[in-house]
């Protein structure tokens, strides 16, 4: 993804494990120790981007969530001492430090590699633990956030995408990342058009819904809000709040969907 290995940054929370890849070249690393609080991850991202580096790799983001001074740690102390034991109101405080966590990483002028460990993800199904794959061991939505995300497998450590906003890979079977890997993405980041601004998608949406004459083109509108949101984030679809207000009052005869749209 760039040329020289000193553009290349590590925050390194698996006790040193990057130096075991110094062959590869002069990049910079920070060790970081508990405390890992997001606090401080934020810290090591804001030293990264005054550097220089141009890609930055965090190796793990696990820890910011279930590592010694993550939140859910700090969420139970928090529980404990302000909301009487209350876990479910002291996200009320934590949860913000999370989001700028996220913020840090989505807002960031690098391009940031994260990764994750990761455990059995199962359910119960009729009385029975059935094993969905793996769950990366990280807040709920996370992967959301990303551009791209990768599964590695544990015994070949191929990879196949489980979210691919590129469209380079999603369709792709299990290859093993390479430099070839790196070089597709930073192509496709060179190319891409200039994204429309929240307020150029607001406005489009306001248009198609003034223009809608019946209930299915309504409920058309509705589905293309939805999947813009799975591919374009969180803040993107805020900011159509008002239009999916006004959605949601017109297609309140539509009973087939409602559950859908109360859902969102």
């Amino acid at each position: 993804m760039v040329d020289s290995w000193d553009k290349v940054g590590v925050i390194d929370t698996e006790n040193g494990s990057a130096d075991l890849y110094s062959h590869l070249g002069d990049f910079s690393v920070y060790e970081l120790e508990p405390p890992f609080t997001p606090e401080r991850y934020i810290e090591a991202i804001e030293a990264f981007e005054q550097s220089g580096i141009e890609v930055l790799i965090i190796d793990s983001v696990t820890h910011e969530w279930d590592g010694k001074g993550g939140l859910l740690e700090a969420n139970e102390r928090v529980a404990q001492t302000k909301f009487k034991g209350n876990t479910w109101s002291a996200w009320s405080v934590t949860t913000p430090r999370h989001q700028n966590f996220i913020e840090a990483i989505t807002h960031s002028k690098l391009h940031i590699i994260t990764t994750a460990r990761s455990k059995t993800d199962t359910v119960q199904v009729d009385g029975k633990i059935k094993k969905l794959g793996m769950k990366d061991i990280q807040r709920e939505g996370f992967e959301y956030e990303l551009t791209l995300a990768f599964n590695i497998d544990r015994d070949f450590h191929l990879a196949t995408a489980s979210k691919d906003r590129t469209g380079l890979f999603i369709d792709r079977e299990a290859f093993e990342i390479s430099e070839k890997t790196g070089e597709e993405i930073a192509e496709w980041n060179k190319s891409g058009a200039k994204a429309p601004t929240p307020q150029e998608l607001l406005e489009k949406y306001d248009t198609l819904l003034n223009g809608c004459t019946t209930l299915e083109e309504l409920k058309n509108v509705f589905f293309e809000i939805v999947k813009q949101k799975a591919s374009l984030g969180e803040e993107f679809y805020k900011t159509l709040e008002s239009v999916k207000d006004d959605i949601k009052a017109s297609l309140t005869v539509l009973e087939p969907i409602l559950p859908q749209v109360d859902e969102i």
